[in-house]
């Protein structure tokens, strides 16, 4: 068979023409990302007045997206309230390195129409995150003296001599140490996910989970679990306990969280970025220096009226162990509250219902209320 000189150049053109397309595509491709990622980091990474029924701004109200210096070192705080009178609450998120600004937009809107609400993005985590910190500067004594020097701030700034501190998950640790260190600062203290352990490496806690995860995996016939625990471990049990729904009741996955992170008008993704840079930090490199931190043997005590809130699906820190601490603990005040709904995120699986029992802590633990 004779071939046409003119079939090789046909596909040549035909090839050059196809990389031409590919690389327009990629090109055109690349400017829709760029225009996304500078539209997201212009819309982004502040927050929007507090406005009401009409859409008019708030006057007085507080709105604002700041650094301040918490042991000389500087550190993102979100403050939104109606008015600067209302008591002000202090938030102490996870991980020990999971920020709460970035989910902040998406749960706390009604409660700012009777508090001041106060993000807090801890040294290294999310809107703090600045690359890896020497393990001298994370420590638990450090982040304790953090959290008193801010509340001092708050103290000064709103006039109030006491605040209501709210923890979830590892931020109930340091919650109940601080509560109990430094009870004249604190009207209230309320715990979402409270730990009763050490907040490192407690044998009860994963010795739970474990057992949630085996069970839901016998119920649900998935027999990947079990294969999975026996090759990783403790990490198989965190995805798990995650794809059972035992952190978002429903939600098999960490989309949904992360989801909310990138809608969040006060965080660009460089702050999403350093969420989950900061969560590898603090496991990696925070320190234990507090000598009494088993919560349910050493802070049995405390001087401040306590709430806990519990989500009846939470296994990320099961329930019942908290349950067991808080019969324990001694406090002025304490209530106990479930929420039927949730599992580890009460406050943002159930927003109305969170709302109301922090009214209720308010109402109770007034100025001039007998504890």
């Amino acid at each position: 068979m004779v071939t046409s000189p003119g079939r090789p150049r046909a596909a040549r053109r035909a090839l050059l023409l196809v990389s031409l397309g590919a690389a327009a595509a990629a090109g055109a491709l690349a400017l829709v990302v760029a225009v996304l990622v500078g539209y997201h980091f212009a819309t982004h990474g502040r927050t929007p007045p507090i406005r009401d029924s009409a859409g008019r701004e708030v006057p007085g109200s507080a709105a604002s997206l700041e650094r301040v210096a918490l042991g000389g070192v500087p550190q993102s705080i979100l403050i939104r309230g109606r008015s600067p009178r209302n008591p002000v609450v202090l938030f102490l998120h996870g991980g020990p390195g999971l920020p709460a600004v970035c989910l902040s937009h998406a749960w706390q809107r009604t409660l700012e129409d009777d508090f001041v609400v106060v993000q807090w993005d801890r040294r290294g985590v999310g809107k703090s995150y600045f690359g890896d910190i020497p393990s001298r500067y994370l420590t638990v004594r450090r982040l304790l003296d953090d959290t008193y020097e801010l509340v001092n701030f708050l103290r000064g700034r709103f006039g109030q001599d006491r605040l209501i501190l709210v923890g979830h998950s590892w931020g109930t640790y340091l919650g109940m140490l601080a509560v109990r260190e430094r009870p004249e600062m604190f009207r209230a203290y309320v715990g979402v996910g409270q730990l009763s352990g050490s907040g490192r490496g407690d044998t009860a806690l994963q010795r739970a989970r474990l057992e949630f995860v085996r069970r839901e995996a016998a119920r649900r016939g998935e027999a990947e679990a079990e294969r999975e625990l026996g090759r990783q471990g403790g990490e198989a049990v965190s995805e798990w306990v995650v794809r059972f729904g035992g952190e978002l009741r429903g939600a098999g996955s960490w989309w949904p969280l992360a989801r909310v992170m990138l809608a969040s008008p006060e965080c660009t993704l460089a702050d999403v970025y350093g969420a989950v840079k900061g969560a590898e930090l603090y496991r990696r490199s925070l320190v234990y220096d507090v000598p009494s931190d088993t919560l349910d043997v050493d802070v049995t005590r405390v001087e401040v009226p306590v709430y806990f809130v519990a989500g009846r699906q939470d296994y990320v820190v099961p329930s019942e162990l908290a349950e067991r601490y808080f019969s324990v603990l001694r406090a002025p005040r304490k209530a106990w509250f479930w929420f039927e709904g949730s599992a580890h995120y009460a406050f943002l699986e159930e927003p109305v219902r969170f709302a109301q029992v922090m009214r209720q802590v308010a109402a109770e633990t007034a100025p001039g209320q007998a504890r």
